[in-house]
């Protein structure tokens, strides 16, 4: 099998599919569910941003959890927990009546014990000298499932039923968690004998500048791309006019364009710097806010969202910058540290965001592109490599 696939062994091909069928059940109904929210569920633009702000601070703490248990057990069986956490998520949406009964559904997608565990697994199973292409690559797994599952569910959503979105989701986590029965287990290499180091308890590990340096960078980012993200269906809905079918389709070649990008930009990072392919990202993103803001005709608006699949390469960038930093022993752990304070500096965003919203639609798009542009020249700086 060629490039780009020829960069994964056979752990990371499975990884790589279960990242895939995952995906497409996450993206029948991801995209849409701030929507389904706002129409089906009477909820406002604030009480949107409550539970996904939930979900975020769910995903900090069990980030944390997994980082321990991770350098601590075998990481092949903290990923399968992580599937298995998330398929009742989507069958306990399909029956809420309200914002709050889809509080408990909410909880457990926000379960991430995947997280740390995927990073660690793939730094350790991939090729050193094609770590960025590698966690692009398994990462753009889930954009290619991502591809048609908005499109198609917003089909189902309109001709069917959400339900059957719903269970169809549930469906493909399962087939998730089962792909990864067949990879080779994996435990980190003298954990016993570096955790016995007071140095390298959690508490000194967030003593550690470097690792601090990189946390507060990759949080401020995480935080601006959660400010705006949740609203862009909402606001294609309710400023743009258009329908759920619609909407769908410019999810999906959003994510289309994180696929192709996110392979070109990994390649780009390998072959001079990671700055490089952070801080492109990040001037795609500003570019993908500014034709949301200018246009609407629907055809304009295909290339700005193509652009804008670029934000959803961030997180696996971050986990190439940050992995080659961190011990073997402890890399679970170490990795959790940055994701972790990803997630806490956000998990407020989507509610500042809808209040943001509800005073002006356009507002969170328009702080998105001034922030983005000021990271996308930080990143140049080269300080976070």
């Amino acid at each position: 099998m060629g490039f780009p696939f020829e960069v994964l062994n056979r752990d990371l091909k499975l990884v790589f599919l279960s990242n895939l069928f995952g995906s497409f059940g996450d993206g029948l109904y991801a995209y849409l569910l701030p929507y389904y929210m706002k129409e089906s569920l009477e909820a406002s633009s604030v009480e949107v941003g409550i539970l996904y702000a939930i979900v975020i601070l769910v995903a900090a703490f069990t980030l944390l959890v997994a980082g321990l248990l991770s350098d601590k057990y075998d990481r092949k069986k903290i990923m399968i927990l992580g599937w298995m956490a998330w398929i009742p998520a989507p069958i306990l949406f399909s029956v809420a009546k309200n914002w709050l009964q889809m509080l408990p559904g909410m909880i457990l997608w926000g379960v991430w014990l995947s997280g740390s565990t995927n990073v660690a697994y793939i730094a350790t199973s991939a090729d050193k000298n094609r770590l960025t292409v590698t966690f692009t690559m398994t990462s753009a797994a889930w954009s290619f499932g991502y591809i048609f599952s908005p499109a198609l569910g917003g089909y189902l959503s309109e001709v069917v039923d959400m339900k059957i979105v719903f269970y169809s989701a549930s469906t493909l986590y399962t087939l998730a968690a089962l792909s990864l029965f067949f990879i080779t287990s994996q435990r980190a290499e003298g954990y016993a004998q570096r955790t016995v180091e007071k140095r390298y308890s959690l508490l000194e590990l967030l003593k550690t500048r470097r690792l601090l340096l990189l946390s507060g960078f990759f949080a401020l980012l995480m935080f601006i791309l959660m400010f705006f993200r949740p609203f862009v269906p909402q606001f294609l809905g309710e400023i743009r006019g258009y329908e759920d079918l619609e909407i769908g389709i410019l999810g999906s070649i959003a994510f289309f364009g994180s696929a192709v990008l996110g392979i070109l930009l990994g390649k780009l990072g390998d072959r001079w710097k990671k700055a490089y392919a952070l801080a492109g990202t990040m001037l795609l993103t500003c570019s993908s806010l500014v034709f949301l803001l200018l246009f609407e005709n629907f055809a304009v608006l295909i290339f700005g969202f193509f652009l804008a699949g670029s934000s959803y390469i961030t997180w696996s960038l971050m986990a190439a910058i940050i992995a080659p930093h961190a011990p073997e022993s402890i890399r679970a752990r170490w990795i959790s540290v940055p994701q972790a304070a990803t997630m806490f500096a956000s998990f407020i965003a989507p509610y500042i965001g809808g209040v943001v919203y509800e005073a002006s639609p356009s507002y969170p798009f328009a702080i998105g592109i001034i922030a983005t542009l000021i990271l996308g020249l930080l990143a140049l700086t080269n300080f976070v490599e």
